[in-house]
């Protein structure tokens, strides 16, 4: 499939790419699978969540996971083991929920993948400003804040990064809360011209010095870096002992990414270089009960994967999906 026009039905953005990565090479060696250690963390509220982002409030622990079938927002507060309604389905008009993350100032970022990404804040649960797409099909997907206060967003459809600077933020909370998507960085100049396949971008985050960003394409694994000065130098990292491909979410501590791949069930760790130009793969952990992860955030040491369903009941297959769950895993 060389081409995706903007889904009109509730199919999930994970469930649209996995479809796409379909015709990926197969994957590299890898390092030995550790023992899976997962349990679950939190229960989610809704019999049809299949949820897709997940983002930690890094001042109370509170988490937040996103629907993407009906865009609810749940929260599960520290020490609980179930999540609550936060915001409800079709709050603002929102259908979906893709990436979500909370900035240092507790304002929370969603993303509706056929409309931009809008701003809560997570006190008062009050919108505070969204930032439409561009005209076209874009299919935003996925999001990180750097120190700054700006925020990066990949589209899945072209191969583009949008920012949010913290000065736009400011100035659309001041007029009527109404900002653009505007395009930091076009990556189609990167791709391999004799790759078949198209550039899939989804997770995405950065070092945590500010000065690059790493996206990942889950259709070939490419690891892409991305410089925040004001050359935008695109390049490709170099992996050792394993693969990427099929690569959703990301998260990065230090030196160590974390990369959760969907379709495999496979949440791996790596070591990236100082200078963001090698990925070395530490440990992976795969196991059927993560039934098609999505993302993972950490809350302290505790390691926090979205488990979607999407296989099990969801536009991906067919069957009853058990409860909902946020799992964590021990020792990744």
């Amino acid at each position: 499939m060389s081409r995706v026009t903007r889904l009109r039905i509730a199919v999930p953005a994970t469930a649209l790419l996995l479809a796409l990565a379909a015709c990926a090479n197969g994957q590299e060696a890898a390092a030995p699978t550790a023992a899976p250690r997962i349990s679950t963390a939190y229960e989610l509220p809704d019999a049809q969540a299949y949820p897709e982002g997940i983002a930690v409030d890094s001042r109370n622990g509170d988490v937040y996971v996103g629907s993407f079938t009906n865009g609810a927002i749940y929260r599960a507060a520290e020490g609980n083991s179930k999540a609550e309604i936060f915001l409800p389905a079709g709050a603002d008009g929102r259908r979906t929920a893709n990436g979500l993350r909370v900035d240092t100032a507790g304002r929370l970022w969603v993303i509706d993948h056929t409309r931009g990404v809008t701003v809560y804040d997570t006190g008062t649960r009050a919108r505070l400003a969204s930032f439409e797409l561009p005209a076209g099909q874009p299919f935003v997907n996925d999001l990180t804040i750097t120190p700054d206060g700006s925020v990066y967003l990949t589209d899945s459809v072209a191969p583009i990064v949008y920012r949010v600077t913290a000065a736009e933020l400011t100035d659309a909370m001041a007029h009527g809360g109404k900002g653009e998507l505007r395009t930091f960085s076009d990556l189609g100049s990167a791709k391999d011209p004799a790759a078949q396949s198209p550039i899939l971008l989804n997770g995405i985050v950065s070092d945590p010095a500010g000065r690059y960003l790493l996206t990942v394409d889950m259709s070939t694994g490419t690891l892409y870096r991305i410089t925040l000065d004001t050359d935008r130098t695109v390049g490709k990292v170099t992996r050792h002992g394993g693969t990427m491909i099929n690569g959703d979410g990301l998260e990065m501590r230090d030196d160590t990414l974390w990369v959760v791949q969907n379709k495999d069930n496979t949440v791996s760790r790596w070591q990236i270089s100082d200078n963001g130009m090698t990925a070395t793969q530490q440990q992976h952990i795969t196991d059927a009960a993560l039934a098609v992860p999505t993302t993972i955030a950490h809350t302290g040491d505790r390691a926090l994967v979205v488990i979607s369903q999407f296989d099990r009941g969801g536009p991906m297959g067919a069957g009853t999906p058990a409860p909902f769950t946020v799992a964590a895993i021990d020792g990744i």
